[in-house]
């Protein structure tokens, strides 16, 4: 059992509040925990000039920012939750409850679509083999070049898609 106590005034916050403040804790541990080993692999830079130091923590938490909306558009091929209710409609002392898709995917890694379901480093990996080559003619008096796209797969496709971009 736990205790959570504030001295905050309960016409500003009310009793739920506290709690839910103190679960979205493991939320900012795990952006922490991102964008130092898992997703971005920030390595410690040694700045001695105040704006160097924040400059550099703004890089940090504006790259943890965009691999958080990468993360939320690319749910429905991500073992993500697709659905995450906003903090103020989930009672704070209710076990949390993963969404049936999310048990679907995990049960059978795939989509509801037949797509391979992905971690988002994986899902990562695999975007990065798409390419982009340029071509040039190197015969004596010819002089054309074009830039040759792989063909994304499926999944990839469906990963452009939802995310907005185009190759």
């Amino acid at each position: 059992m736990y205790v959570i106590r504030t001295t905050v005034e309960a016409t500003t916050l009310n009793a739920p509040d506290p709690l839910r403040a103190y679960k979205t804790l493991s939320t900012v541990e795990q952006a922490f925990r991102s964008y130092k080993t898992i997703d971005l692999k920030v390595r410690p830079i040694f700045h001695h000039l105040a704006d160097r130091v924040k400059a550099h923590i703004f890089l940090c938490m504006l790259a943890y920012y965009v691999i958080w909306h990468m993360r939320q558009a690319l749910a429905p091929i991500l073992f993500d939750d697709e659905k995450i209710e906003s903090l103020q409609e989930i009672s704070p002392v209710a076990t949390a409850q993963r969404c049936q898709s999310c048990v679907a995917k995990a049960h059978k890694k795939r989509t509801s679509s037949g797509l391979t379901v992905h971690s988002f480093q994986t899902l990562l990996a695999d975007l990065s083999t798409l390419t982009k080559n340029r071509v040039r003619s190197n015969l004596p008096g010819v002089n054309f070049c074009f830039d040759k796209f792989t063909q994304p797969t499926p999944l990839q496709q469906r990963a452009l898609d939802l995310l907005g971009v185009g190759l």
